[in-house]
């Protein structure tokens, strides 16, 4: 009994130093692995969010970078023109955008499918627009230049205090996804999506939650992109186009649509692969003599990836490591009673 309570202790007893231990064991290499990790921390809020509404709910949203981009921008106003602290800004920038979120989703989610897409496709580009042409609030497309916080006296000015941040708040957003399902507004959320009409009967208001999960996947959206303002330091449009938006899908339908993991395992995909892509160019471009820009590349893998998993593995990756994990663990029962 005492071996198997000690376990899961041991299991994230592990987990913790391994944490602890990464940002110092990365020698020469530490600025642009912490980059990648830290980015793939913010890519994991955001994508959470995007899971609660398309994974979980069913409801599809093409404006989850639009999103991200009013969080960055509240973040930005609060702290150049307002000088609002660290600890006020980010929450700020997570309730603005469920403020934002809820006026989008109250017309669009009376809608369905295609043109519920549509909806949310429009008020990705009117978002885009006001960030581009508020000047006197957003500065247009020259942007908005921030210094790093300070959090317990301690300057956010490099990967490594990032990374001790963000990292945990990641954690955090996955837990709170977690234990949110095991409510009665998450087993709202799963019956709207497997049988909408079936929870209509059984007396399930479906636009309410509908507006609850659109309302939630914002906050999550608000708060990654106040981080990755605060991370990148300068904000401009640029950064939160329907491209973003694509990305941050394509996160959740590799990771796994509906699972827990899915957005873990999704961001960091997506970070890593353009990564993969560019190196692997480098090295094939004088050889194959390709004409190929990187931008053109990393479009055609991202669009060829998509469709193997929604053609032969629709719960993406999470699916994929669980179905390995359960057979390294059946073989190693094997091996047990055969050695016993």
């Amino acid at each position: 009994m005492k071996s198997s309570e000690t376990r899961p202790f041991a299991y994230h007893f592990i987990w913790f130093v391994f944490f602890l231990a990464f940002p110092f064991s990365l020698f020469k290499y530490t600025h642009y692995i912490l980059f990648l990790v830290n980015m793939a921390a913010i890519g994991v809020i955001g994508a959470s969010g995007l899971n609660i509404l398309k994974g979980y709910t069913g409801v599809i949203s093409l404006s989850q970078a639009a999103f991200m981009g009013v969080g960055a921008y509240t973040v930005a106003i609060l702290s150049t023109k307002v000088g609002f602290p660290f600890w006020i800004n980010l929450p700020a920038a997570g309730a603005i955008t469920m403020i934002v979120g809820i006026v989008a989703g109250m017309p669009s989610l009376r809608l369905r499918g295609f043109y519920l897409a549509m909806a949310t496709l429009a008020a990705q580009f009117l978002l885009e627009y006001v960030f581009k042409n508020w000047e006197s609030l957003t500065h247009g497309v020259q942007g908005l230049f921030i210094t790093p916080p300070q959090i317990f006296g301690v300057n956010m000015n490099n990967d490594r205090v990032f990374y001790f941040f963000v990292v945990p708040l990641a954690f955090m957003a996955v837990l709170c996804t977690r234990n949110l399902l095991r409510t009665k507004v998450g087993r709202a959320f799963t019956a709207i999506r497997d049988r909408d009409i079936a929870a209509e009967l059984i007396g399930i208001d479906i636009f309410k939650y509908k507006l609850i999960s659109f309302a939630i996947s914002s906050f999550y959206a608000g708060v990654a992109g106040g981080l990755w303002c605060y991370y990148m330091t300068i904000i401009n449009p640029e950064a939160f186009t329907l491209h973003v938006s694509i990305d941050y899908i394509a996160m959740v339908i590799i990771g796994g649509m509906g699972t827990i993991m899915g957005p873990v395992y999704g961001a960091i995909f997506i970070i890593l692969l353009p990564e993969f892509i560019q190196r692997s160019m480098e090295v094939l471009q004088p050889i194959l003599r390709l004409a190929y820009t990187f931008e053109a590349f990393k479009h055609i893998i991202f669009g060829f990836i998509i469709v193997i998993f929604l053609m032969f593995e629709t719960r993406g990756l999470s699916e994929s490591i669980s179905r390995i994990r359960r057979r390294i663990a059946k073989r190693s029962r094997k091996e047990v009673r055969k050695g016993g």
